[in-house]
C-alpha cells in the first residue's frame, strides 16, 4: 500500500481551512447597538506616546533652532524686499537739487547730509543699500546735481561715477602767464593759490572744465602737460627748412606771431615774414617785443600807447634793437600759432601793416610796404580815425624807424624810412602802432 494520501484527502483540507477562516470573519462583524447604546459617547482612543527619542532635549533645542532660522530667513527677506522698493522708487521732490560732498567725507556723513537736504527719506535704507551694493568705496567727493525724483540708486550711481557739476575757465590766446595767473585767482570756484607764476610760454590757452573744489595751482599743471603734449607734436611736424633751433624758439616765435594778429587766415603769412627776416638777418621789428620788454607779463598799460623810448630801450626783447628772436616768449601762444610757426606759408614777404579792415597788407619790398602804410592811413583818415580807432590798429615790421642795419646784405630792402618813430599819445597826427595785446 502506497505511503501517500488519497487524491480526496487534499481537497477535504482545503476546505476546512476555508470554512475556518469563514468563521474567524463572521466572529469579527460589528453587531447594530441598541439605541440607547448609539446615544452613549465611546471613549476615544488617546494617542500614541511620544518615543523617548523626540522628547531628548539635543531634538527639542535643535527644533527650536530650526524655527528661528525659519523666521529669521523669512523676516530677512521681507527686509530685503521692503528696503530694495524704498532704495529704488522715486523720491518726492519735484525740483532739481545741488549736494557738495567733500573729500574724505564717509558713507555716513554722506547719509546724513543727504537726508538733511531731503533728497532720500531714510539714511539707512540708503547705507544699507550702498552696502548691498558694495558701492561704498567708489563713492566720489564733488558737487553734484540731482535730478527730480531720482531714487537713492540714482543718487548711488551718480556719485559712482563721479560725474559731478563741470564749471569751465577759458584761457584766450596770447595772454601772458601773469595775466593767466590773475584770470585763475579771479574765478571765485577755484581754490588754492598758485605756487608761482609759471615761465611765460608754458602754458597752452584753452578752455578747462572742473569741478568745485579743485585747486588753481592743478588748472596750471594741465595748461603745463598739454602745453608740452602740443609742442611736442608741433615740433615733430614742423618744416624741416626752418631756422629754428629748439622747440623753446619756436614757442618763442609762436608768441610773436599770437600777438601780432587774431585772425586765423594771417598767422602762417605772418610766421613767414619773421621767418624771411631770420633768413636774411633782419631785425624783427616787431612792436608787441618792445612792450614786453618794458612792461613784462603786465601788458601795456590801458589806454597807453608805444613810445619812441620804449623802442629805444635796451632790453634782450627789443628786437627793434637786437638781431634774432628775443631771449624767450612773450605771451603764451595757442595751437593755431605754434602750428604757423612751425608751418609758415611759403611766400617772400618782408613786412606788413594793418589795412585799416582788421587785417594786413603785406610787402615783398620796402617801398611796396610804403606804399600799403600810406593806403593805411588813407583809410584812417575817411574814417575821420580818431585816438581810439589808432590803438586798435597794428604795424609790422618795417614800420617804425628801421636803419640799414636792418636791410638784407644785398640791400634788397631798398632806403630806410623817412617817417619819424610814432609820437606820444595825444599827437595830432598818429603814426601806425602796434597791435594791442589779444584779450
Amino acid at each position: 500500500m502506497s505511503d501517500t494520501e488519497p487524491s480526496g484527502a487534499g481537497d477535504d483540507k482545503a476546505t476546512e481551512a476555508s470554512r475556518r477562516r469563514f468563521k474567524g470573519f463572521g466572529s469579527s462583524r460589528i453587531n447594530p447597538k441598541s439605541p440607547s447604546d448609539a446615544l452613549r459617547p465611546e471613549r476615544v482612543p488617546g494617542p500614541p506616546p511620544r518615543s523617548q527619542q523626540a522628547r531628548h532635549p539635543i531634538v527639542l533645542i535643535m527644533n527650536f533652532a530650526m524655527t528661528i532660522i525659519v523666521v529669521s530667513v523669512l523676516g530677512a527677506a521681507g527686509l530685503f524686499f521692503f528696503g530694495k522698493m524704498r532704495f529704488e522708487e522715486r523720491s518726492h521732490f519735484d525740483q532739481p537739487r545741488t549736494v557738495m560732498i567733500e573729500r574724505g567725507t564717509g558713507l555716513s556723513d554722506i547719509a546724513e547730509q543727504l537726508h538733511d537736504r531731503g533728497l532720500i527719506s531714510s539714511k539707512w535704507i540708503f547705507i544699507a543699500g550702498v552696502r548691498a551694493s558694495a558701492q561704498q568705496e567708489a563713492l566720489k567727493a564733488g558737487e553734484y546735481l540731482i535730478p527730480a525724483h531720482a531714487s537713492m540708486r540714482d543718487i548711488m550711481n551718480a556719485m559712482v561715477s563721479g560725474k559731478g557739476i563741470l564749471y569751465s575757465i577759458s584761457v584766450p590766446e596770447g595772454l601772458t602767464s601773469k595775466q593767466i595767473v590773475d584770470k585763475l585767482n579771479a574765478d571765485p570756484v577755484l581754490l588754492g593759490a598758485v605756487e608761482s607764476v609759471p615761465p611765460e610760454g608754458s602754458l597752452l590757452p584753452d578752455t578747462y572744465r572742473y569741478t568745485r573744489g579743485d585747486s588753481r595751482q592743478n588748472i596750471i599743471d594741465r595748461m603745463i602737460r598739454e602745453h608740452d603734449r602740443v609742442v611736442d607734436t608741433v615740433w615733430n611736424g614742423r618744416d624741416k627748412d626752418l631756422p629754428i633751433a629748439s622747440p623753446e624758439d619756436l614757442v618763442t616765435l609762436a608768441s610773436i606771431v599770437e600777438k601780432e594778429t587774431g585772425i586765423a587766415d594771417e598767422r602762417s603769412r605772418v610766421a613767414a615774414v619773421f621767418i624771411n627776416r631770420l633768413k636774411q638777418k633782419m631785425r624783427l621789428q616787431s612792436d608787441p617785443t618792445v612792450i614786453y620788454g618794458v612792461y613784462g607779463g603786465d601788458g601795456l598799460p590801458s589806454g597807453a600807447s608805444i613810445t619812441k623810448s620804449d623802442l629805444e630801450a635796451e632790453n634782450d626783447y627789443n628786437t627793434y634793437k637786437i638781431t634774432g628772436l628775443p631771449k624767450g616768449p612773450i605771451a603764451n601762444p595757442g595751437r593755431a600759432s605754434l602750428a604757423a610757426a612751425a608751418n609758415p606759408s611759403r611766400t617772400k614777404d618782408l613786412y606788413f601793416v594793418a589795412d585799416g579792415t582788421g587785417g594786413h597788407a603785406f610787402a615783398e619790398s620796402y617801398a611796396d610796404h610804403r606804399k600799403n602804410v600810406a593806403r593805411y592811413r588813407e583809410v584812417l583818415a575817411d574814417q575821420k580815425a580818431n585816438a581810439a580807432a589808432s590803438d586798435e590798429a597794428g604795424t609790422g615790421p618795417g614800420d617804425q624807424d628801421e636803419t640799414p642795419a636792418d636791410q638784407p646784405s644785398d640791400g634788397a630792402a631798398g632806403d630806410p624810412p623817412a617817417d619819424p618813430s610814432p609820437p606820444a599819445k595825444g599827437s595830432k597826427n598818429p603814426a601806425p602802432k602796434a597791435k594791442p595785446a589779444q584779450p
